[in-house]
């Protein structure tokens, strides 16, 4: 084929060439493109990195174009309102709207099949309440905390200033502090973007220590002590994992490293940016929980905790191990479901480790229920959080409150484009090129997201008034129901093992019994079993 077009071409554009000098200059029109179009196709033929392109020169090139364009062609001409990925065109709208102020209802009836295996839904009641004007908040704080946090049912969740752009981080921060909610600073440390707004925040320290840094990439506790003083920061986080890629680090390549990320980071300028894996101030359980206190005193009694997508029950039933044991508490522990988002994570990290957040957050809850120490530590929920349903559901799953990245990011104009690692963003939120998030209105996008959150809540609130309850304080699984197949409808006390208060510390459970003997509050996982030759 590459041999036969090619010189079809070149016939072609002499061809044109010959009649523009005998007959017309207007034949320039075709002679010119055949003769671009000749150049192509040669080029085609000759180059090795593309087989496609030099079997079928020029006409190859549409395949590649074809790619290009597919994910705009799925997402507005082919995939339905309730099917699309991550988030579903239904989803996308509603939190357009109501971060936009506008009606966000649907007229005629749900486009979902009710009757599909896992479907989810609760039921009213038949003397409904009416909905609290005002937002319920979670009082965060354990009995070592000196200044308890009151915490909004939804809040920013952790996004790092250089995976989104200075006016989405100013965007979001103005909205939390007009609308009375948290900001999480994601694992980049505390900008001067974190600042301008005024929100509350929630400093989240990683394993590269962003922000409270020895030279060496250690943790320094100086930094971290001045830092965390600031009237702003009303709690401090530790990540374990995040969902979308948990168990891996990240690496921030020099040239992207800045002067203004250097100094945010405290990071030289110019030099490669590396989050281990793995923290190196505990290789523990008891060494975690420790070292959680010793942040806590650092912050001047401020709330701590931190954040994972759970992994193996054995070790987190080791952590809880070793709460008991030192009698040292978090004040909150944030669940990251392994359906979250992220800048950029390779495709089976995102699609196959960790666990969804339905279960995670069951499992830890459980957990604490378990050893007793439950009503000491507050959830968080976060992994695909968007409605006001999703508030609900997490809640009844074990939640106290709920945190969202993704469904912030659209309300401050996230197109779910799903550029965020080119550093191409068409709205300019996942970006650093200056061209692109110029036209990112920070007045104008900060009033979205406060309306955002505030809607969502009160939608929330509306969910709960309808089944007959006060608050969300009152929400349990039993009032959550999935369809397990079409004959049979479970709630979600049938469909977990819920446990008693203590119940691990007294005799455990079939099903949590060889966990509970195999977790070491002194290491993680199992001991290296032998090998057999």
């Amino acid at each position: 084929m590459g041999l036969f077009f090619v010189p079809v071409l070149l016939l072609l554009a002499g061809f044109a060439a010959g009649l523009t000098a005998a007959v017309s200059l207007w034949w320039l029109f075709a002679a010119v493109p055949l003769t671009l179009l000749f150049l192509v196709g040669l080029w085609d033929v000759l180059q090795r990195r593309h087989t496609i392109l030099r079997s079928f020169p020029v006409l190859g090139h549409m395949r590649f174009l074809m790619e290009y364009i597919r994910p705009e062609l799925q997402q507005y001409f082919i995939e339905r309102n309730y099917d699309g990925r991550p988030y579903d065109r239904d989803t996308r709208t509603v939190i357009y709207q109501r971060a936009k102020g506008t009606h966000g209802e649907q007229a005629f009836g749900t486009e979902r099949d009710v009757e599909q295996s896992g479907h989810e839904f609760v039921v009213h009641s038949a003397a409904p309440r009416q909905p609290e004007e005002e937002q319920p908040r979670v009082r965060i704080g354990g009995p070592d905390c000196t200044q308890p946090y009151e915490m909004a049912l939804l809040n920013v969740s952790a996004m790092s200033f250089g995976a989104l752009s200075a006016n989405a981080i100013r965007a979001l921060n103005k909205g939390a502090a007009k609308g009375g909610f948290a900001h999480d600073t994601g694992e980049g440390g505390i900008s001067a973007y974190h600042r301008e707004g005024g929100g509350d925040l929630i400093w989240e320290l990683g394993s590269g220590y962003f922000g409270a840094r020895t030279p060496d990439g250690g943790f320094d506790p100086d930094k971290f002590r001045d830092k965390a003083a600031d009237a702003q920061v009303k709690c401090v986080s530790l990540k374990l994992s995040q969902g979308a890629k948990p168990g891996i680090g990240g690496v921030l390549p020099g040239a992207k490293v800045t002067p203004e990320i250097a100094d945010i980071r405290g990071v030289p300028v110019g030099v490669k940016c590396v989050s281990p894996p793995a923290h190196r101030v505990f290789h523990t359980p008891r060494e975690l929980v420790l070292f959680i206190a010793r942040m806590r005193e650092l912050a001047g009694g401020k709330p701590t905790g931190f954040k994972l997508c759970v992994g193996s029950r054995l070790e987190l039933l080791a952590i809880c191990k070793a709460m008991a044991a030192e009698q040292v508490t978090p004040d909150f522990i944030i669940v990251d479901g392994a359906e979250g988002g992220t800048g950029a994570a390779p495709l089976e990290f995102e699609d196959y480790v960790g666990m969804p957040l339905t279960d995670g957050l069951i499992t830890l809850h459980n957990a604490l229920v378990g050893t007793g120490l439950r009503d000491r530590i507050r959830i968080g929920a976060s992994g695909k959080i968007a409605t006001g349903m999703d508030l609900v559901k997490r809640i009844a799953q074990g939640a106290d409150y709920t945190n969202a990245a993704r469904a912030m990011m659209m309300a401050v104009g996230c197109i779910q484009a799903q550029k965020c690692q080119t550093n191409h963003c068409p709205t300019g939120v996942a970006t650093q090129d200056p061209r692109r998030y110029r036209a990112l209105d920070v007045t104008d996008k900060s009033e979205r997201v406060r309306r955002y959150q505030q809607a969502t809540v009160a939608e929330a609130q509306q969910i709960i008034a309808s089944m007959g309850l006060a608050g969300p304080q009152e929400l349990g699984p039993g009032m959550l129901y999935r369809r397990v197949d079409h004959h049979a409808v479970r709630t979600f006390t049938d469909l977990y093992h819920w446990l008693e208060p203590g119940e691990l510390l007294a005799e455990a459970p079939q099903d949590w019994a060889a966990d509970w003997a195999a977790a070491d509050p002194d290491r993680f996982g199992l001991a290296a079993p032998a090998r057999h030759c």
